[in-house]
């Protein structure tokens, strides 16, 4: 099997009362489940190991505040009981430097036709390498 080059990038959100950043920082490794939404899993289900992704707090906060890692590749979710909703395996990586909010967001041009705006309900997205270079910018972390 050729090795990949690249990796992909996406952004998880979560209510941050529910599950936050520091929760993932305090349990290292999760199992990202409970996605039921058609469009959410199918990116679910393209995720890699070793792929990145921005963990967004949803409801007041609004914000890209850190990056995981896919440790695990898709597989059924356990918690589910029905094997066409699937999970993955997250590790913490690093916080952002600066939380980049969703008005910063908006407000940026580079950031059009993002599915973070487009389909704002949407609870996994990709997020295209150009966005996730301005989005690491704007947290003050390239």
């Amino acid at each position: 099997m050729p090795q990949r080059t690249e990796n992909n990038f996406w952004l998880l959100k979560t209510e941050p009362t529910e599950y936050s950043w520091h929760d993932l920082v305090h349990d290292k490794v999760t199992s990202w489940s409970g996605i039921s939404n058609a469009t959410a899993l199918i990116h679910l289900r393209a995720m890699k190991p070793r792929d990145l992704a921005l963990i967004y707090h949803t409801g007041s906060e609004r914000a890209c505040v850190g990056i995981a890692e896919i440790v695990k590749g898709p597989y059924p979710d356990p918690r589910a009981g029905n094997p066409k909703l699937v999970a993955v395996d997250i590790m913490a990586k690093q916080p952002l430097e600066v939380a980049v909010t969703l008005q910063q967001i908006k407000a940026d041009p580079a950031f059009v036709g993002f599915d973070l705006l487009r389909i704002s309900r949407l609870s996994v997205v990709p997020v295209p390498a150009e966005m996730w270079k301005r989005l690491l910018t704007l947290a003050k972390m390239a």
